[in-house]
């Protein structure tokens, strides 16, 4: 991963784990507060549950004038009886003191002479120490978790990005690529001329091709970056548009030494011209970019249909679904950024014409348009 990549990574990453962090000691301060409380609620139930049998009992043997039996009491639990004798007066009926929840009691109304049945227990307390160890046993692992699960969906929302990042900077590289063979067939032969001070028709021609190069690339990077700003449309006749584009590439179909044939006739399509202009112009200059010298283009062009073939390096049939994605290229041999397939796949979803490709490896393809 680059710097941005990484940086975007860890953000995501951190306000993930951060907010399930958070969530995780809310719900489990909320669950230990809430057993908590009903440890507190039983546990005081239980004893004065007790206080209350031990007062009966006391009362019971007072009134039938028996003896007084007292019970066993559950292990942790305890309980004293304080007779009226020792004065002793509790501020409290229920508190903690020492580790132990104390409940102090007077339902034995002094019967026996005893004033206070006095239970107490120190299960609360070790109740709520194994409920802490368990709780933050249990954080800890929900905690691992979530780190788990959001490093992988970090890695999940990081690999569209990922991959649209590799695609610029192939995009980039390859722009610059396509620039710079222009831009340098440009210098030189400018050198050329000025060291020659004639201009000949084959520097003419170089920097015609390259200038023509570079206006290409700047109708496809207007057209990927403005496509969205409204233009009025209009019926067009397709057939002088079509010759233009063709006579806009003699220069590099001479150079290559390819022949054009053509069976053009009168064709109605309601579209902005300038964007039927950039359609035949990404179909015909892929044509001439992936042919080879001394090969023919044929060309058709009449009522609802266009049609392009050429005897290039073709595609293969795994490859023709991928063909129209942006910055995908059937080969790195002719050059090009792969942005011209996708630019036709836009223009003729936009006026709803069918696209059908056929193509066989080393034999040509094929491109016909039908509206």
């Amino acid at each position: 991963m680059n710097k941005l990549e990484k940086k975007s990574f860890y953000s995501f990453l951190f306000l993930y784990v951060g907010s399930s962090l958070l969530f995780v000691l809310l719900s489990g301060y909320w669950y230990y507060s809430a057993q908590k409380s009903s440890l507190e609620n039983i546990t005081y139930y239980k004893l004065e549950h007790l206080a209350d049998k031990v007062s009966a009992l006391v009362i019971n043997a007072h009134m039938r004038d028996i003896k007084l039996t007292l019970p066993d009491t559950d292990i942790g639990y305890e309980y004293f009886l304080i007779p009226s004798s020792k004065r002793k007066v509790f501020n409290k009926k229920y508190f903690e003191k020492d580790g132990f929840k104390i409940l102090v009691s007077t339902a034995t109304q002094e019967h026996l002479n005893i004033e206070y049945v006095v239970v107490k227990t120190d299960e609360f307390n070790k109740k709520v120490e194994n409920l802490q160890v368990d709780v933050v046993m249990i954080m800890v692992l929900v905690f691992i978790i979530i780190v788990v699960i959001s490093s992988i969906l970090s890695k999940l929302f990081m690999r569209p990005i990922r991959e649209k990042m590799s695609q610029i900077e192939n995009f980039v590289q390859d722009i610059s690529h396509e620039l710079n063979t222009p831009i340098t067939a440009l210098t030189m032969s400018s050198k050329r001329a000025m060291q020659k001070k004639i201009y000949d028709e084959k520097i003419l021609r170089n920097i015609s091709i390259s200038t023509k190069q570079l206006y290409t690339i700047y109708q496809s990077l207007a057209y990927m970056n403005f496509s969205s700003v409204d233009q009025e449309t209009k019926v067009l006749d397709l057939q002088p548009i079509l010759f233009r584009s063709i006579e806009y590439y003699e220069e590099l179909t001479m150079a290559k030494n390819i022949t054009i044939k053509t069976d053009i006739k009168e064709s109605i399509l309601n579209a902005v011209e300038s964007q039927v202009e950039l359609l035949f112009s990404n179909l015909i200059s892929n044509a001439i970019k992936y042919s080879m010298p001394n090969t023919s283009i044929h060309i058709i062009l009449k009522d609802g249909l266009f049609s392009i073939s050429d005897e290039g390096i073709g595609i293969a049939k795994e490859k023709l679904e991928e063909i129209f994605k942006l910055y995908e290229r059937n080969s790195s041999l002719a050059g090009g950024f792969g942005v011209g397939l996708n630019i036709v796949k836009k223009i003729t979803k936009e006026y709803k014409i069918d696209v059908e490709v056929t193509s066989e490896l080393g034999v040509g393809s094929c491109f016909t348009l039908k509206w």
